[in-house]
């Protein structure tokens, strides 16, 4: 069980950076972004958020570690370090969106206790929404209960994403094509931590990313699993802070969309 203060220090830090990130992106040129990949870009926004996100959660937990999009991960220079925390965050999810005054942006945060994923919060400040879940406690939206959707067929609308590699490039391409010339539709959005929101809502019935990051899906993925879906692998096993790949749905379309990945 994760206590009251930490999650108390999420939400706040999570608020604080999106409320931040909110001003900028209203007055935001997109020539102050630079690429940090061939396919990748980086605001001063990312670097701003980040440094409100770290420096609260070094001052509560000093012993904490954490990994950070931007700043990787971070060595705890005292001598104590509690193992059993860490701290992975998304600065600003979906900085493409956020470059171009695209709304479907959001800062990410999770928190694993023991190599497991135990508390997550996503806030995305423009569409004023913020996602919280707790490990066995089920996932809330603006302090309301949310579950997946019980859509199976027909209707069924799925959404992908992809790393920065050419490999993942390639693949999420494939599946795109598979599903929007078997399925009803299939989209990108932009911001994995929102289009998992998304599926934990039941807006939307699945997420699938090759070459996942855990800064981008480790919130998200406790948003899905909380409010009754399925988070694995592309092998179907479980997800967890090592896999590379994350396929996420309301359950009753992953049989569906595994298949498609090996389309």
């Amino acid at each position: 069980m994760i206590n009251k203060k930490i999650k108390k220090i999420a939400i706040e830090t999570a608020r604080e950076a999106g409320d931040l990130l909110l001003e900028r992106f209203l007055k935001f040129n997109r020539h102050r972004s630079k690429l940090k990949s061939d396919m990748e870009i980086v605001t001063r926004a990312d670097f701003k958020s980040e440094k409100v996100i770290i420096s609260r959660i070094k001052k509560d937990f000093p012993t904490h570690k954490i990994i950070s999009e931007e700043a990787g991960e971070l060595k705890n220079k005292k001598e104590k370090i509690d193992d059993d925390y860490l701290w992975v965050v998304d600065p600003l999810d979906g900085t493409t969106n956020f470059s171009m005054h695209n709304p479907l942006w959001s800062v990410s945060i999770g928190i694993f206790k023991d190599s497991e994923i135990v508390f997550g919060v996503v806030y995305a400040p423009f569409l004023d929404e913020l996602f919280v879940a707790e490990k066995d406690k089920g996932a809330k939206l603006n302090n309301k209960k949310i579950k997946v959707s019980d859509i199976s067929k027909q209707k069924v609308l799925n959404t992908f994403c992809h790393g920065s590699t050419k490999r993942d490039v390639e693949r999420a391409i494939r599946y795109y094509n598979y599903q929007k010339l078997h399925g009803f539709d299939c989209r990108q959005l932009g911001s994995a931590a929102i289009e998992l929101a998304f599926v934990a809502t039941g807006r939307i019935e699945s997420i699938v990313i090759p070459g996942a990051n855990s800064w981008d899906v480790a919130a998200g993925a406790l948003l899905v699993r909380e409010a009754r879906g399925r988070v694995t692998d592309f092998s179907g096993k479980d997800w967890n802070i090592k896999s590379k790949d994350i396929a996420a749905s309301n359950g009753l379309v992953h049989k569906q969309i595994m298949n498609a990945l090996k389309k």
